[in-house]
């Protein structure tokens, strides 16, 4: 009688060319499904602001705007679990230990649905009065961002489960997957988000709240699509019968070594968006100016983000899978070419924020004169950040991917609240804060993330960091 093979060996092998092949290769391997997939993922949330921002106002931007910065701030502990994920996946990955990457995922799997089940639902439900409160929204922003937000916060495990997928099978090598998958996740979005913003037949018009509809189904669904192709065998991280399914400890506290230190990197971070959106709610014209930052930096400026963030991906993957190959100097290499695709990227971007400021404001519904104005003005500061973001993350990436998550951190610290926080309360003291404090604040801020991330990379620390 035969029985069901039980082998923990995945169906698709890992990749070594990750390891053994060109960089060049490598890097634009795991780079470009991901920079496509945050790309199309971005004018997603694009077409959301354009339809709120014409069946809504600016300020339905607006309430987009502040309540995704405050989700953000709040989610961020959750996945923090993913950071540490994929430093041990990477490591794993590039020592060609398939069982490891398996266990690893699952146990990440664990932690995540628990947390985002168990505190991140129920906490943000309660707290999201307050949470907007604290960013001085303007009554009419909070109007809109409170459904928004609640439902953001209820249903936020399909998002969270599939954000860690996607991260594990890219730290395992495989970008495509992940790419695939979150293109159709957006379509659905946006065809959902379509019919629930404006209503369709016997559909009522829930407007911004519709937006946040939209995303919970989407995710869901293409969340409960990876989970089916991991326990299928399809992928390089496989789920098998054989597996040990109860939490293993041991594991899940090398998460949160690994991982603890970016999720406190990215709550301070996002405390520091916080509060500069509380700095913005203080000015004369605190609603135009939300709305313009709601564009200009929340989405435009993603036309530089997404692909700094595919690039910080790449350049984890590289670094952590060739240490954990015993090959530090392609770790190294792998950054640096990383870096120099952002940068070409920054440059494009930003010359078409000096050029047609006003013609990208447009998309979005943007007709009022002082939201213009101050969209182009930020815009122009931003042309200018794009550059130092795109090092910063590159070599964040570096240095994450390789176990070194304490040093962004600090510098995190440093340069997103430290720096644009006292510029802002210094010039607030001196006299009453214009819109241009703020959007200097940004520029000095990512400047100095950038010179410490690419000078603490180079001091090459990381080589020495081992995996338990």
């Amino acid at each position: 009688m035969s029985t069901a093979p039980t082998s923990p060996r995945p169906a698709k092998q890992l990749d070594r060319s990750i390891v053994d092949g060109p960089l060049g290769h490598a890097v634009w391997m795991i780079a470009w499904p991901t920079m496509l997939q945050n790309i199309i993922g971005g004018l997603q949330g694009m077409v959301d602001h354009a339809m709120v921002g014409h069946f809504v106002g600016y300020a339905g931007n607006a309430a987009i705007g502040v309540a995704t910065q405050i989700f953000i701030v709040v989610i961020v502990f959750v996945a923090s679990v993913f950071t540490g994920m994929g430093v041990l996946v990477a490591r794993y990955a590039g020592a060609g230990d398939a069982e490891k990457v398996n266990r690893t995922v699952y146990q990440a799997f664990l932690a995540a649905v628990g947390m985002s089940v168990f505190v991140l639902a129920p906490l943000g439900y309660v707290f999201a009065p307050w949470l907007l409160g604290l960013v001085h929204a303007a009554p009419a922003v909070r109007a809109e961002a409170l459904p928004f937000l609640r439902i953001m916060f209820m249903f936020s495990s399909g998002m969270m489960v599939f954000f860690m997928l996607g991260g594990a099978l890219r730290s395992a090598g495989d970008a495509r997957t992940p790419m695939v998958l979150g293109i159709a996740m957006t379509v659905l979005n946006l065809v959902l988000n379509v019919v629930l913003i404006r209503g369709l037949g016997p559909i009522p018009r829930f407007g911004t709240a519709g937006a946040a509809i939209g995303t919970a189904i989407a995710s869901l669904i293409a969340s409960g699509t990876a989970l089916y192709l991991i326990c299928s065998g399809r992928l390089v991280v496989h789920w098998h019968r054989g597996m040990n399914w109860r939490p293993d400890w041991a594991v899940i506290r090398q998460l949160f070594r690994f991982g603890l230190p970016a999720g406190a990197q990215g709550i301070a971070m996002n405390i520091g968006g916080v509060f500069m959106l509380r700095f913005i709610g203080s000015l004369e014209q605190s609603a135009e100016a939300q709305a313009a930052f709601a564009v200009a930096y929340t989405e435009l400026f993603s036309l530089i983000t997404w692909t700094s963030v595919g690039l910080m991906g790449a350049a984890a993957t590289i670094a952590g899978q060739n240490l954990g190959a015993g090959r530090p100097e392609r770790s190294l290499r792998g950054v640096h070419v990383a870096a120099w695709i952002g940068l070409g990227v920054a440059a494009v971007i930003g010359l078409l924020f000096i050029t047609i400021p006003g013609y990208l404001l447009a998309l979005f519904g943007m007709a009022d004169p002082v939201v213009v104005s101050l969209g182009t003005q930020l815009l122009a500061f931003l042309s200018v950040s794009g550059f130092f973001i795109t090092l910063a993350l590159t070599y964040t990436g570096g240095l994450q991917g390789t176990g070194d998550t304490r040093s962004p951190l600090y510098i995190s610290l440093v340069s997103q609240v430290g720096v644009p926080l006292g510029l802002c309360f210094v010039l607030q003291a001196m006299r009453p804060l214009q819109p241009a404090d703020i959007w200097l604040a940004i520029v000095l801020g990512h400047a100095t993330r950038c010179i410490l991330s690419v000078l603490r990379f180079k001091q090459g620390k990381w080589r020495g960091i081992t995996v338990e």
